[in-house]
């Protein structure tokens, strides 16, 4: 039940990331309604919770290389992705997608560590 009740957490905190990326970057479109948010936000997590992690495995050596920063051209890739399978989601040129990647990795990690704050065991 923890882990549902996680991925449905993270579907609400990738949907508000794609908000707030849509509202502060020029050129990251997202032209739907709250269903379709919904809907790209569970892939988006979906994509995170099992195919990331594998990723990271197999480009752990570039990612201990870079210090870490590698992990940006994964979520980079993930985002491109999405942006290729979504009639939804636009992002156009590659400035847009890196400064959208950062922002939607702010807003979950802030989202995530405010609900490690307030939700104590």
């Amino acid at each position: 039940m923890r882990f549902i009740g996680g991925l449905i957490f993270h579907v609400f905190s990738n949907a508000l990331a794609i908000l707030a990326a849509a509202y502060f970057v020029m050129g990251f479109v997202f032209k739907g309604n709250l269903s379709e948010l919904l809907i790209l936000a569970a892939v988006l997590t979906l994509i995170n919770t099992f195919l990331r992690p594998i990723l990271k495995l197999f480009l752990g050596p570039f990612i201990v290389l870079t210090f870490g920063l590698f992990t940006l051209v994964i979520n980079t890739g993930i985002l491109y992705f999405l942006d290729i399978y979504s009639p939804n989601l636009t992002i156009q040129g590659i400035q847009p997608l890196f400064l959208s990647t950062v922002i939607i990795a702010a807003v979950n990690f802030l989202v995530g560590f405010g609900a490690k704050f307030f939700y104590k065991k």
